[in-house]
């Protein structure tokens, strides 16, 4: 069962702290209903799916909670996932939001990639996805090094994470929250889809707005959400 949302995160910080994400199924609401979400604590009080979920759901002895939630999260279909906010903090965004994001972010001089950033593009377009392993073998670089990269990647909004699996170790093949993740292009993943899922309607990248109003899309977005941020943290997010 979704959980229902009664108020906007505003209205949260104003009220007593009240989490309202127990399960998958009431994290995927949230991101939907929100739009734009941090994954974990930031500067801006009350914005994140950390400080929405149920104190006794985070890495106990029965639940990982929204670490092991995210996955489903990822494979919805219409939620990206990556290191996209707050100079490369984990963060969530419905398709169309994101959208936005991308326009804004590349056309920024800032964000636009390096000849060894273009080679895993490269690469994204021959093969569709790419893990830290095989950036690391691409590139010849440490596990730093690649996440680094790929990390840069997501801020540019060139690459998203595609899907995650999760990792069973030891004798009994026990899951302690060990995950693989693999990337790929926004595109790939939100234009190219072969399994529409139910409801799918096909989607667009390509925005109809210019960037500057696309950033005034996301300051809106977030204002919505969070009451009235300062423009400077504003930008400090979305950079």
């Amino acid at each position: 069962m979704l959980f229902l949302y009664a108020m906007p995160i505003h209205r949260l910080q104003e009220e007593p702290r009240m989490p309202v994400i127990r399960n998958p199924e009431g994290m995927l609401s949230f991101i939907r209903e929100f739009q734009l979400v941090p994954f974990f604590v930031n500067p801006v009080p009350g914005y994140s799916v950390e400080e929405h979920t149920s104190p006794d759901a985070w890495f106990t002895d029965e639940n990982l909670g929204p670490w092991d939630w995210k996955i489903e999260c990822v494979r919805s279909g219409d939620v990206a996932y990556g290191k996209f906010l707050y100079g490369g903090k984990a963060a969530f965004a419905t398709v169309d939001v994101y959208r936005e994001l991308a326009n804004w972010r590349r056309s920024l001089p800032k964000y636009q990639p390096s000849p060894d950033q273009r080679k895993v593009l490269d690469y994204l377009e021959e093969h569709g996805s790419i893990s830290v392993p095989e950036v690391r073998a691409l590139m010849g670089l440490n596990k730093a090094g690649a996440d680094t990269l790929l990390a840069r990647l997501q801020m540019q909004a060139r690459v998203v994470t595609g899907d995650i699996t999760r990792v069973y170790r030891g004798p009994d093949l026990k899951y302690s929250g060990w995950q693989r993740s693999s990337f790929c292009a926004p595109e790939a993943l939100f234009e190219d889809m072969d399994f529409p899922f139910p409801g799918y309607k096909p989607r667009t990248l390509k925005s109809s707005l210019t960037p500057a109003e696309s950033l005034e899309f996301l300051k809106e977005t977030i204002r919505k959400t969070c009451g009235d941020v300062p423009d400077k943290m504003l930008m400090k997010m979305l950079g």
